[in-house]
C-alpha cells in the first residue's frame, strides 16, 4: 500500500514536527514568553535588564544583579489570556475548503483554541565578598510555552487539534563588579522541555485514493482506455463509500509526546557611564533538545473495513527521536533616571529563529520513514519604550509601548501558530509599604491584526480562513528583602 505508506510519512511526521515547534500566538515572537516580571510588564519590558530594583535580572542578565540591592527573594505570577477564533472561508470552487476530490470537510470552526495560562517565576539574590562586589542568584522561570486546543471534530482537525509545549528553566547565576560602573555576569540553567500534540488522520481519503489508483492501474494494464480506467476507479470509490470508507468518514487520531532536559547559558555585561544611566548587554544561548524517548500513539479508524485495509506495520504505537532547538537571543537595554520623579527606559532584542527552524528531522522507530520539514521562520525584533514616575516615596507608576515582530509569514502560518506581529500597551504600579517588602502589578493589552491561513494537508484537504486573535496579560509580584 504505497500511498498509505507515503501518507504516514508525510502526515504523521509533519504533525510531530509542526506540533513540537509551532505552539500558537504567545506573547513574544511565536511561543517565546517574556512574562517573567510584573514590574517589567508594567513598562512593556523596557529597561528589562538595566533598571534598578528588579530581581528578574538574575535570569535575564546576571551582570545587572548589582542594581537590585542586597539579599532578597522575588516571586512573580502572570496570567496570560489568549484567544484564537477561526472562521473558515466558504468554498468558491472545487477543492476550496475541502478535500482533494472536491468535497467539503465536515466540522465547525473549532471553538476558541486559546486559554488562560499561569506563568510563574521566582528569584533569589545574595551579594558577597569583601565589598559585596560579587553576587549569586538562583532563578526559576518559563521562557517558552503555549497551549492551543480545538474541538476534536473541527474543520481543520487534519492540520492540528492540540498543542502543548512548556520549557521550564532552573538557573544559577554569578556576577562580578569591577567597580560601581562596570560588571560582568553569567548563568547556567537546566531546561526541562515537555511536548504533547495531536491531530486527526484522514484514513478515508488515504484508502480511497490508494484503491482508486490501484484499480485504474490494473485496468490500464489489462488494455482499458483512460476513460475506462477512470470509470473503474470511480466504481471502487463508490463501493468503498458505501462501506463508510470515504474522505472524512474514517478518521483516526495520532498523539505525540516527549520530554528532554538540556543545558543553556546567559552572558551579560552592564555599564553605568553615570550614576543615573545604565546600559546592559545580554545574550541567551540556544538550547538543543534531543528527544530520544518520545511516544507516538495511534487511534486507528473504528470502521472495520477501513481498519482492515491499513498496513499492519504502520499506524502502530511507537517511539521516536527528534531534535528541537529553542532559539538564541540578544538584547540591549538602557535606563536613565532623568530626575527624582522620572525614569525612562528602552529595550531592543533580537531572536535567532533561523536557521534552527528552517528544517527539522524526525526519526521513528517503526516502519514510518524519517521526514524533513521546512518551516521558514525568520529572525525577529522586539522594541519597547517605557517610563516610571515616582508618585510618592511608596508608590511608583509605570507605562510602556512595544513592537513585537512575528517569525511567521502568510506562506508558513498554520493552525498551530496563528501568529501575527503585535503592538503592546502596558501599565503598572508599584507599592513599597516598608523597607523590606515591595508589591508590583502590571497589565498589557496586545493589539493585533487578523492573520489568514491557506493550508493543504497530505491527503489534499484544504483549509482557508482567518483568525480573530487577541491577548491580555496581568501580573503581580512580591519582593522581600532580608
Amino acid at each position: 500500500m504505497h500511498y498509505a505508506h507515503s501518507y504516514t510519512r508525510l502526515s504523521v511526521l509533519a504533525l510531530g514536527i509542526a506540533g513540537a515547534l509551532a505552539c500558537g500566538h504567545a506573547h513574544a515572537a511565536a511561543f517565546q514568553l517574556k512574562e517573567n516580571s510584573a514590574k517589567g510588564l508594567g513598562r512593556a519590558f523596557a529597561g528589562s535588564t538595566s533598571a534598578w530594583g528588579d530581581a528578574s535580572v538574575v535570569a535575564t542578565n546576571p551582570a545587572s544583579m548589582r542594581l537590585i540591592g542586597g539579599r532578597q527573594f522575588q516571586a512573580d505570577l502572570a496570567a496570560i489570556s489568549f484567544s484564537a477564533d477561526f472562521q473558515k472561508e466558504e468554498a468558491r470552487h472545487a477543492g476550496a475548503g475541502g478535500i482533494g476530490t472536491g468535497g467539503n470537510v465536515s466540522g465547525g470552526n473549532g471553538g476558541d483554541a486559546g486559554m488562560i495560562a499561569p506563568v510563574p517565576a521566582a528569584y533569589f539574590h545574595v551579594p558577597f565578598g569583601e565589598n559585596e562586589n560579587m553576587h549569586f542568584g538562583v532563578s526559576l522561570q518559563v521562557p517558552f510555552g503555549f497551549k492551543t486546543e480545538y474541538d476534536s471534530d473541527w474543520v481543520g482537525r487534519y492540520h492540528g487539534i492540540k498543542t502543548d509545549l512548556k520549557a521550564i528553566d532552573l538557573g544559577a547565576s554569578f556576577s562580578y563588579d569591577v567597580n560601581p560602573y562596570v560588571s560582568f555576569g553569567a548563568s547556567v540553567f537546566v531546561e526541562h522541555l515537555t511536548i504533547e500534540l495531536s491531530s486527526a488522520i484522514d484514513f478515508g481519503t488515504a484508502i480511497s485514493v490508494q484503491a482508486q489508483q490501484q484499480a485504474a492501474a490494473l485496468a490500464l494494464a489489462n488494455g482499458a482506455t483512460p476513460a475506462q480506467a477512470a470509470a473503474a476507479a470511480q466504481d471502487i470509490a463508490l463501493q468503498l463509500g458505501g462501506q463508510g470508507v470515504a474522505p472524512g468518514l474514517a478518521d483516526g487520531r495520532m498523539t505525540i509526546s516527549g520530554d528532554n532536559n538540556a543545558i543553556g547559558y546567559v552572558l551579560g555585561t552592564t555599564l553605568s557611564p553615570s550614576e543615573n544611566t545604565n546600559i546592559a548587554f545580554s545574550y541567551r544561548s540556544k538550547v538543543k533538545h534531543k528527544i530520544t524517548g518520545g511516544d507516538a500513539e495511534f487511534l486507528r479508524p473504528s470502521n472495520p473495513v477501513a481498519n482492515g485495509l491499513l498496513p499492519t506495520d504502520q499506524y502502530v504505537n511507537t517511539s521516536g527521536r527528534a531534535t528541537v532547538t529553542l532559539p538564541a537571543s540578544a538584547s540591549v537595554s538602557i535606563t536613565h533616571k532623568a530626575n527624582e520623579q522620572w525614569t525612562v527606559m528602552a529595550d531592543i532584542s533580537r531572536t535567532a529563529w533561523a536557521p534552527a527552524f528552517d528544517r527539522v528531522t524526525v526519526d521513528f522507530a517503526s516502519a514510518q520513514e524519517d521526514a524533513q520539514l521546512e518551516f521558514g521562520y525568520d529572525d525577529t525584533t522586539f522594541v519597547s519604550l517605557g517610563a516610571e514616575y515616582r508618585l510618592s516615596p511608596t508608590v511608583t507608576l509605570r507605562g510602556g509601548v512595544a513592537y513585537d515582530e512575528t517569525p511567521t509569514t502568510d506562506a508558513h502560518r498554520d493552525v498551530r501558530v496563528p501568529d501575527v506581529t503585535r503592538k503592546w500597551l502596558s501599565f503598572g504600579i508599584g507599592w513599597t509599604p516598608s523597607e523590606k517588602v515591595e508589591y508590583n502589578f502590571g497589565y498589557t493589552h496586545l493589539f493585533t491584526t487578523d492573520p489568514s491561513i491557506s493550508l493543504v494537508s497530505p491527503t489534499g484537504s484544504t483549509l482557508k480562513g482567518k483568525y480573530d486573535v487577541g491577548g491580555d496579560i496581568l501580573a503581580a509580584s512580591i519582593n522581600y528583602k532580608f
